[in-house]
C-alpha cells in the first residue's frame, strides 16, 4: 500500500521534532533537579550555619538546656525531619528524635563516611559542601536530604572559661540536619508535568501546522499538477494549471503549461500533416507521373531522332536529284504549257519535301549550343528583322516591352533566333495576318532568370491539344507545318538550362521562355504555367 506524501512528510518532521523536544525536556528536567538539589543543599547548609551561630553563646556558656531547647524549636519547622548533634567520638549528644540520644553512630554510617573514608585512621577535618550532603529514602517512602556540618574548635572556644576541649582538637562536634524533599519533589513533578504538557501542546501545534502548511504549499499544488498530467495522459492537451504563486511550485506549474502547449502544438501539426498527407501524396504522385512522362518522352525523342535522321539522310539524296532534273527540264523552251505546270508542281512539292527533311535533320541532330555572352533584347530584334517584312506581318502590330539594363547571359544566338522565330511565326499564323504581337523581357531576381514573353491575340490553342503541342510531328495547323518547330525549340531551350511554358485562352496565347542568368533552372514539369 502506498503511503501518502502528507503522512510521510508530517511523520518524518514530527518524529524529528518529537526527538529534539524530548531530548531537550529530559535534559532540562535533569538540570532542574540538579539545580533544585543544589539549592536545597545550600539552604540546609545555610540553616546549619544559622543554628551554629545562634547557639554559639550557649555553647560557650555550656548552657545545654537552652541549646537543646532552641534546636528542638527549630526542628519543629515544617520539612525538618530531625536535627542531631554528635560529639567528636560519634556519640549522639542531642537529637530531636529522643530515642537515639546516647547512641554511637558507626564511622561507616551514612553521613559519617565523608570524613571516615579511604582507610585513613585520622578522619578528615574539612569536606566540600557537595560531599557533606546525601539523599536517602525513609521508611514511609519520602525522600530526605541530609547535610553534616563540622563544629570547629575556634579560639573563642578554647579560651572560654568552660573550655572542655584541648586546643589541638580541631573538630569538637558534628551538626547533622535532615530535611524532607517532598516539597521539592512536588515542585519538580509540577515542573515535569508542565513541561510534558507544554511539549505535547507544542507537538500538536507543530503537527497541525505541518499538516496545514504541507497541504497548502505542497500537496495542493502537487494534486493540481497530478490532475494536469492525468488530463494530458488522457489526451486533453488543452488542460492548464492555474499559476498563482511565484515560487518553485509556480515555476513547475508554468513549465507544465509550456509542455502542454508544445504537446498541443505538435498534435495540431500532426493532425494538419495527416489531413494534408493524402493531398501531398496525390500531388507528389502527379509529379512523379509527370517526371516519368518526361523521361519516357526524352527516351522516345532520342530514339525517334536517330530514326528520322537516318530516314531523312536516305530521302534527301533522291529528293535532290528529283529537284535538279525537274528544274533542268523546266528550262526547256519546247515544253508545252501543261507540262511546264506539271514540272512546277513537281519542283514545289520537292522543295516542300526538302523542307520537311531539313526539319527532320534538325530534330534528330544533337545540337550543342555554342554559347557566348549576348543580350536577349538584341537577339529578339534580330529575329524580328528577319520576319517582320514578310506578307503575313503587314497588318500585325508589334509591341516591344523590353526591360532596360538586362545583363548579358551565356547563350547560343543562332539557336535562340531559331526558337524565337518558330514561336513568332506560329503567332503570326494564329492571328491570320491581323492582330497584336507583344514581345516582353524581364529579370526575375528570385529565380535568377531572364524571361521572354511572346504573346499573340489569335484564337488560342484548343484545350484538348494543349497537352501535345511540344510532341514531335503534332501540329495545330491542318494543312501546313511539320509539327517539329515547338519540339525543336523545346529541346534547344533545355540545352540552355531553361524551359518553356505557355498559357492559352480564346483571346490569345502567351509563351514564356525561361533562361538562367547562370547555371540551370529547376523545371517543375508543368508546361501549362505562366510567370
Amino acid at each position: 500500500m502506498q503511503v501518502p506524501l502528507l503522512v510521510k512528510f508530517t511523520a518524518t518532521i514530527g518524529s524529528i521534532v518529537l526527538i529534539v523536544m524530548a531530548t531537550f525536556m529530559v535534559a532540562n528536567l535533569k538540570l532542574q533537579q540538579e539545580f533544585a538539589l543544589e539549592n536545597s543543599v545550600r539552604e540546609v547548609d545555610y540553616l546549619a550555619e544559622t543554628i551554629l551561630k545562634a547557639t554559639h553563646q550557649q555553647m560557650l556558656k555550656k548552657d545545654r538546656p537552652t541549646l537543646y531547647t532552641m534546636m528542638e524549636q527549630i526542628g519543629t519547622q515544617e520539612g525538618i525531619k530531625r536535627i542531631r548533634l554528635f560529639n567528636k567520638h560519634g556519640v549522639i549528644n542531642f537529637s530531636t528524635d529522643k530515642s537515639e540520644i546516647g547512641e554511637k553512630v558507626p564511622e561507616n554510617a551514612e553521613g559519617c563516611n565523608v570524613c571516615h573514608s579511604g582507610g585513613n585512621k585520622t578522619p578528615r577535618t574539612h569536606a566540600p559542601k557537595a560531599a557533606r550532603s546525601r539523599t536517602f529514602t525513609g521508611a514511609n517512602g519520602t525522600k530526605y536530604l541530609g547535610v553534616t556540618k563540622g563544629i570547629y574548635n575556634e579560639p573563642s572556644c578554647y579560651t572560654a572559661s568552660c573550655h572542655a576541649h584541648p586546643q589541638d582538637h580541631e573538630v569538637i562536634g558534628i551538626l547533622d540536619i535532615q530535611v524532607s524533599l517532598a516539597n521539592k519533589e512536588a515542585q519538580a513533578a509540577v515542573f515535569r508535568n508542565t513541561s510534558i504538557a507544554i511539549t505535547i501542546l507544542m507537538l500538536m501545534t507543530v503537527f497541525v501546522s505541518l499538516v496545514v502548511l504541507t497541504k497548502r504549499f505542497i500537496i495542493w499544488p502537487m494534486n493540481q499538477l497530478l490532475s494536469h498530467f492525468r488530463n494530458l495522459q488522457e489526451g486533453h492537451l488543452e488542460s492548464r494549471v492555474d499559476v498563482i504563486k511565484h515560487d518553485e511550485t509556480g515555476q513547475l506549474a508554468a513549465a507544465a503549461n509550456d509542455m502542454a502547449c508544445e504537446l498541443q502544438r505538435s498534435q495540431n501539426q500532426i493532425k494538419e500533416w495527416a489531413n494534408t498527407l493524402e493531398h501531398k501524396v496525390d500531388e507528389r504522385t502527379e509529379q512523379i507521373k509527370e517526371m516519368q512522362a518526361n523521361l519516357a518522352r526524352s527516351e522516345k525523342l532520342a530514339s525517334l531522332g536517330k530514326l528520322v535522321a537516318g530516314i531523312a539522310h536516305e530521302i534527301n539524296n533522291p529528293l535532290t536529284g528529283i529537284l535538279m532534273y525537274a528544274s533542268m527540264a523546266r528550262e526547256n523552251p519546247d515544253l508545252d504549257e501543261e507540262t511546264q505546270k506539271d514540272l512546277d508542281t513537281i519542283t514545289n512539292e520537292t522543295q516542300r519535301c526538302a523542307t520537311i527533311v531539313k526539319g527532320l535533320l534538325d530534330f534528330g541532330r544533337e545540337s550543342i549550343p555554342k554559347k557566348q555572352q549576348d543580350s536577349i533584347n538584341r537577339i529578339l530584334d534580330v529575329t524580328l528583322a528577319l520576319v517582320e517584312h514578310q506578307a503575313t506581318f503587314h497588318d500585325i502590330l508589334v509591341n516591344r516591352e523590353y526591360e532596360d539594363g538586362l545583363p548579358d547571359i551565356e547563350v547560343d544566338p543562332n539557336q535562340l533566333e531559331q526558337v524565337f522565330m518558330n514561336i513568332i511565326l506560329n503567332a503570326a499564323q494564329a492571328m491570320e495576318g491581323s492582330g497584336v504581337l507583344t514581345l516582353r523581357t524581364l529579370l526575375d531576381e528570385h529565380m535568377n532568370a531572364e524571361i521572354v514573353e511572346i504573346c499573340d491575340t489569335g484564337g488560342g490553342i484548343p484545350q484538348e491539344m494543349q497537352e501535345r503541342i511540344f510532341d514531335p510531328f503534332f501540329s495545330t495547323k491542318e494543312e501546313h507545318g511539320t509539327g517539329l518547330g515547338l519540339s525543336v525549340s523545346y529541346g534547344l531551350v533545355q540545352n540552355h538550362g531553361g524551359y518553356i511554358r505557355f498559357k492559352s485562352t480564346e483571346g490569345g496565347t502567351c509563351f514564356y521562355i525561361y533562361l538562367p542568368v547562370e547555371g540551370a533552372l529547376q523545371d517543375s514539369g508543368d508546361k501549362n504555367a505562366s510567370v
